[in-house]
């Protein structure tokens, strides 16, 4: 079967998207209009849920084993990325002092600023880490910053498979009660659970109905509709909540409510149109960057951390559409560059645990 070219060209441009985001919400806080800053998120993470669904099957045994490689993968990148922020602390202060260390750390804002700065190795953060708590890695803090989704991934997609498996005749009913939940959650928002349970409401709901989707084509006819539709529940939006909810969007993303579900509709509309519908026929540097798409994922939380420095040091000197423009590019070269290194730190990673695996086996 060959391999669907348009999912890796849509993985891409996602990717692309949320380097763009993250470069606009963690360092564009210094110079980037909030405007700009709300107008990112029109393609964001949501089209990644959507995706998984059309690839994902029934298959239990599959899934989970992809989802263990992941598991793996991502202890072998945050276990690198443990001793790259313990190495630097090291070096700081060695070669200069605690009060430039603190200097450092101060780019990022008080909001980041590091908390403990030791030569002892914070091994409760690398074991945080493994378990999916997302503590601060204070060199890099955009890194767990954007590792919200991951979690949520891995529950969806546990969820998702079991529906898929279990009750592949109800997946409509599934998707009806998952959407019926954001609805309770959102007109009674005392109900609104903490945790997962609404991140995962709604994501689940994107993820079946991109399984639905799975090998299927939207009718030329019902696309006017569907953007017609999209429309008017913006209106709707700026009618009902006021002007004043288009600078809350970002507010309204953790957990998903109403007015980013909205925001989130053109995105996934236009996924889906596309679907079937754009054909990619040759690999290209955006299909690159999906087939590659979790170390890009992980490469941007480095590149984004980094680029913190040159908005500081340019950031007067000019106009900020300008910046802007240099710093996404600077940022999406770097995250290029480190994701082709933090594929061989995977590769190495898993050559040393085939290596033990043999040892203690014999």
């Amino acid at each position: 079967m060959n391999r669907d070219l348009y999912i890796d060209f849509a993985k891409g441009l996602a990717t692309l998207s949320i380097i763009f985001i993250h470069t606009a919400f963690w360092s564009g806080q210094f110079y980037i209009p909030a405007e700009v800053r709300v107008f990112s998120l029109v393609f964001d993470v949501a089209l990644f849920y959507a995706l998984s669904g059309i690839t994902s099957g029934a298959n239990i045994e599959k899934t989970l084993y992809r989802l263990l490689k992941l598991q793996i993968t991502y202890m072998i990148f945050v276990t690198f990325l443990f001793f790259l922020d313990y190495f630097f602390k090291v070096f700081g202060l060695s070669f200069f002092s605690m009060e430039w260390l603190q200097s450092f750390y101060s780019t990022f804002g008080s909001k980041y600023s590091a908390i403990s700065i030791s030569t002892t190795p914070q091994w409760e953060n690398l074991g945080n880490w493994y378990l999916h708590q997302y503590t601060n890695a204070d060199t890099f803090p955009v890194v767990m910053g954007s590792f919200w989704y991951l979690k949520v991934y891995y529950v969806l997609t546990v969820f998702g498979v079991l529906i898929l498996r279990f009750f592949p005749k109800h997946i409509n009913w599934f998707i009806g009660l998952c959407i019926g939940l954001t609805l309770l959650f959102n007109i009674f928002p005392e109900y609104y659970p903490t945790g997962q349970v609404g991140y995962v409401a709604f994501y689940l709901a994107v993820f079946l109905i991109g399984n639905k989707m799975r090998g299927k084509k939207i009718p030329a006819k019902a696309i006017p509709m569907l953007y017609a539709l999209v429309g008017a529940t913006l209106v709707w939006m700026f009618w009902y909540y006021g002007g004043e909810i288009f600078y809350k969007i970002n507010k309204n993303k953790f957990p998903p409510k109403i007015p980013y579900i909205i925001w989130a509709l053109f995105s996934l509309v236009t996924l889906f149109v596309l679907y079937n519908r754009l054909k990619i026929t040759k690999e290209n540097f955006i299909t690159h960057i999906g087939k590659n798409a979790i170390f890009f994922y992980f490469a941007q939380g480095i590149s984004s951390s980094l680029v913190y420095f040159l908005v500081v040091a340019l950031k007067e000197n000019m106009p900020w559409w300008v910046l802007m423009i240099i710093i996404y590019t600077i940022n999406v070269i770097l995250a290029f560059i480190i994701s082709a290194g933090l594929k061989k730190v995977d590769s190495w990673g898993w050559n040393i645990l085939e290596f033990l695996r043999r040892k203690t086996a014999s």
